[in-house]
């Protein structure tokens, strides 16, 4: 089994073992010059500081310490200090009189509670976030061109190998309220931000490389095309109604994006196995002030993985919080999911050779033409104490970098510049947003910022400006060459225009070799999913659009197919756009991406009274070896005894449980129990509904008789003496524990078995 390093917490959870008041560099021990230190003669050196200067993996959490609060054995005060005797009876003139005005107590916990809410974010507003780290690879190979990394930027961040940066990552759905379901249909954020020693750097992307729109300007059209409709208010947290296809369908921009969103990524199977992308082209830069341009990537350790449709629309209901949950569970048992970060890097003259203009936001590049080359990892290792202080105030801007990375004037980008910091003065009322603990950095700040709402900092001496002589000029500008931030000195010259460059204006090359890259069942499911979402669309000339002017230019064969399914004539013949080329590349298939691990996979292994002991304790240390996780599925909670005297304790019972939750399905042999769940409506319809989601399922012993009454379409089940691996099912009526364990893991790792046909299965 995996290490998993925090078995050793007796909670379970994942609570670092902090210093100690006093033991980690208090200022006031011992005798250090903090002038010498880098910092100034004050008695406090920085504002953000407590590290003394060196910045490891446990920097931010040492910081959050300062403002950690336990009540465990603490008597209950007001806000400001003072102990209170009733916390649950207003001060009343009289048992039944009314409230008095003067209760102090009341009128602070009611407007505490008034106000404890912020502005849920416009999009994004469904999210959730983990603690972790970020360190780069001691020499990443950047191919023949660069021998180091330091050739090509000058951020510390990607080049320190010694260097454990701590970053706090938040996941989100774009479109649904803080309220909706995590499962939804719908691009995913991806949002890093780097506690670097140079101070923030956000990496804001999302699960998708390329986006719907080329300009900033288009954004406030796309969001409120997209959202609910405002005469109604629905649908929530979906894109299938009239006023989004009707935006698409007038902007063949959107089709490369709407080929992505239509496809599996935008229903990931949980955020560690969900890729990230930077989206835009930015710059690096280094000390001699050169610069390339850079694609960002995250690449999940444990392999890029989809929900299917009918399984994210049943979890709406039974586990909205699915992928949250999941993300916690695993870092909570002590599984902490990891992402390597590649770049793509290429210079100026071979952007201009490339058939896309770089700087177009809709366009990615196909890692056939420019590798990703992986340069460090990211490890998520611990879950928020407070969801609301750490997720909700989290906030992420894109213009927060630091020297050796820079932007390219991809117009999305330049837009997102300003309405990031738009958009957070917008939810915290305040430009002090940037004090909260989970935005502070860990770099020191210095500057003559003093006042605004809810100002956390106390500022010292009388100037507050520059240039100033009663305060030596401080704070000092820092020069390049120690450190200053300096832009790239790009040349640039034109009119001042509104108008797009004539580069941006293929708009389904890219879709068509996205495409072109799906397997069948991959490509099933965007025609699949483009009839639920077109089939939604009231508007017949909103169909035909769609079909005739975006999706007929990417391929015929999947614009007929299309329309077949939402009552469009079908186009005779390919568009007048249609790119001439079939060109694939095998990155952007997520079948392409499927690591050979069971590492976090959970296993449901459905019991009743009498299940074989030796399939339970043998299969299960089996699984949980190759680092699955195996819950114990009964009709009702409570202890159960195996026909040998051994008892488990089930983890699950009917009720609560459902095979959407889960990655597969294990039914242990022992007739008793067997014969009690062929009795039963769940264990059968867990089993079947498994099977019609693609899953792996398997049976030993007397087990292979559930399967045999749910009835599995064009399925081989095992005989006497027979062990039998169909599509996914695996089946077994020997004694050989060992092999059927295994053909059952290489079943677990494929993640879904798409050669079946399970439309007759009734579930």
């Amino acid at each position: 089994m995996p290490d998993t390093p925090h078995d050793d917490q007796p909670d379970g959870g994942t609570e670092r073992e902090h210093d100690q008041p006093g033991e980690r560099g208090d200022p006031t021990d011992g005798d250090q010059d903090p002038v010498a230190d880098g910092g100034s003669d004050s008695s406090t050196p920085g504002t953000s500081d407590s590290h003394d200067g060196e910045i490891d993996e446990t920097s931010k959490h040492d910081q959050l310490d300062e403002v950690r609060e336990n009540p465990e054995g603490e008597e209950l005060t007001s806000d400001h200090g003072v102990k209170i005797s009733d916390t649950d009876n207003s001060l009343k003139a009289g048992e039944r009189g009314p409230t008095i005005m003067e209760d102090f107590h009341f009128r602070e916990k009611m407007t505490q509670f008034d106000h404890e809410s912020i502005p849920e974010r416009v999009v994004h507003a469904r999210g959730t976030g983990a603690h972790g780290y970020f360190q780069p690879y001691e020499d990443p190979d950047l191919g023949d061109e660069y021998d180091d990394i330091e050739e090509v930027t000058k951020a510390k961040v990607l080049t320190d190998s010694d260097q454990k940066t701590p970053v706090f990552t938040r996941f989100s759905t774009v479109v649904g309220s803080r309220g909706s379901s995590d499962t939804v249909r719908d691009v995913r954020g991806f949002a890093t931000k780097f506690y670097t020693e140079e101070g923030n750097w956000d990496l804001v992307g999302n699960n998708m490389p390329p986006f719907f729109i080329q300009d900033a300007m288009e954004f406030p059209d796309l969001v409120h095309a997209i959202k609910p409709e405002p005469d109604d208010g629905m649908p929530q947290a979906s894109a299938a109604h009239d006023t989004f296809w009707d935006f698409a369908s007038l902007k063949p921009e959107i089709s490369h994006m709407i080929m992505w969103v239509l496809s599996g990524r935008a229903l990931p199977r949980a955020y560690r196995m969900m890729q990230g992308f930077g989206v835009h082209t930015f710059r690096l830069v280094n000390d001699d002030g050169e610069s390339v341009f850079v694609k960002f990537h995250w690449t999940p350790e444990l392999g890029t993985h989809q929900l299917v449709w009918d399984e994210t629309t049943k979890l709406w209901g039974k586990s909205s919080d699915f992928n949250r949950k999941g993300l916690y569970d695993v870092i909570e048992e002590g599984y902490d999911p990891e992402w390597e970060l590649g770049i793509q890097i290429f210079d100026e003259e071979q952007a201009e050779e490339f058939d896309f203009d770089v700087l177009d936001p809709t366009k990615i590049v196909p890692e056939t033409e420019v590798p990703v080359r992986p340069i460090g990892k990211m490890v998520l290792n611990e879950t928020p104490d407070n969801f609301f202080a750490e997720v909700e105030q989290v906030a992420f801007h894109p213009g927060n970098v630091v020297p050796g990375i820079d932007f390219s004037n991809d117009p999305l980008l330049q837009g997102r510049l300003f309405s990031y910091q738009d958009t957070q003065l917008n939810r915290f009322g305040s430009a002090n947003w940037d004090e909260i603990p989970i935005n502070r950095p860990v770099a020191e700040r210095h500057n003559n910022q003093r006042a605004g709402f809810m100002r956390q900092e106390i500022n010292e001496g009388k100037a507050s400006y520059k240039p100033n002589s009663i305060g030596d000029d401080d704070p000092q500008e820092v020069p390049e060459e120690e450190g200053g931030y300096e832009h790239y000195a790009e040349k640039i010259s034109g009119k001042k225009i509104r108008n797009r460059s004539d580069s941006f204006e293929d708009h389904f090359t890219q879709a068509r070799l996205f495409w072109n890259s799906m397997s069948e069942p991959e490509k099933q499911n965007i025609v699949d999913a483009a009839h639920f979402e077109l089939g939604k669309v009231d508007r017949m000339e909103i169909r035909e659009r769609m079909v005739y002017d975006l999706f007929n230019n990417v391929d015929h064969g999947f614009a007929k197919r299309v329309a077949e399914g939402i009552g469009v004539e079908p186009p005779e013949s390919p568009g007048d756009e249609l790119p001439d080329h079939d060109r694939e590349d095998p990155s952007l298939s997520m079948e392409n991406r499927t690591p050979d691990t069971i590492e976090t996979r959970k296993i449901a292994m459905l019991i009743d009274d009498d299940f074989d002991d030796e399939h339970v304790s043998e299969l299960r240390s089996a699984l949980e070896d190759e680092g699955a996780r195996v819950k114990i599925i009964s009709k009702v909670l409570g202890e159960k005894s195996g026909a040998n005297g051994e008892t488990v304790e089930p983890d699950k019972h009917h009720v609560a449980a459902a095979s959407v939750s889960f990655d597969a399905v294990l039914v242990p042999g022992g007739s008793e129990s067997v014969d009690a769940m062929t009795q039963q409506g769940d264990p059968k319809h867990f089993v079947a509904e498994a099977f019609k989601h693609y899953k792996p399922i398997a049976a030993v012993g007397e087990g292979t008789e559930l399967f045999e009454a749910v009835d599995l379409p064009d399925t081989d089940i095992a005989d006497d003496g027979d062990l039998v691996s169909d599509a996914g099912v695996v089946t077994c009526r020997n004694d050989d524990l060992d092999e059927f364990a295994e053909k059952f893991i290489d079943a677990i790792a494929q993640h879904r078995h798409w050669d079946r046909d399970p439309e007759a299965v009734p579930a």
